[in-house]
């Protein structure tokens, strides 16, 4: 099965926000796009959102929805 293809997202956001968001993306060495990617996984676990094709596994620590 091929993986589907990835999809464009613009946002525009306040300079103190991209900084903060480029700032977590260097601590964890990740690009911009696969940070906001993790952290709108992190914040879905967190609030019971689900979101199919992602294993429970791709943040460990993270609850999965049940």
């Amino acid at each position: 099965m091929a993986a589907a293809k990835s999809e464009v997202v613009s946002v525009r956001v306040e300079p103190y926000i991209k900084a903060a968001l480029q700032s977590s993306a260097d601590r964890e060495m990740r690009s911009l796009a696969n940070m906001v990617e993790v952290m709108v996984i992190a914040y879905c676990r967190a609030n019971g959102v689900p979101i199919e094709g992602i294993p429970a596994e791709i943040l460990p620590g993270a609850k999965a929805p049940q």
